[in-house]
């Protein structure tokens, strides 16, 4: 990617994460950026939309990541 359309596409992001503050999404800068990959390659943004409220409702079915032990005493 050139740095010009390399540049574009960063403000895209911040512009497009900047929407997602206000309108109190919950969805970080990486999230969206890979919602937004996945509509440039032809996937639906209504049913993206739908599997995001789907796995927000339903409970983890995996257990807490644990921190790692520390290696100090």
């Amino acid at each position: 990617m050139d740095p010009e359309a390399a540049r574009t596409a960063r403000e895209s992001l911040d512009l497009a994460f900047q929407m997602s503050i206000i309108l109190d999404t919950g969805l970080d800068r990486h999230t969206l950026s890979v919602l937004i990959a996945l509509c440039d390659l032809g996937l639906n943004p209504e049913a993206l939309a739908a599997v995001v409220k789907e796995l927000r409702t339903e409970p983890s079915s995996s257990p807490p990541v644990l921190p790692p032990p520390s290696s100090f005493p």
